[in-house]
């Protein structure tokens, strides 16, 4: 029995759960988030 775990319902999840315990945190959340989304595109992973 194999099992496969997908990393973006993970990351989303632990998001999730830091926004409901640190509400401030939802901005460095997003930052982080949409920095990463960047970094990933110019180096050529592109999201199709």
């Amino acid at each position: 029995m194999t099992l496969h775990l997908q990393i973006a319902p993970l990351i989303s999840l632990a998001a999730g759960i830091a926004i409901l315990v640190y509400p401030k945190l939802l901005s460095y959340i997003v930052a982080g988030y949409l920095i990463v989304i960047g970094v990933l595109g110019l180096l050529g992973y592109g999201f199709r």
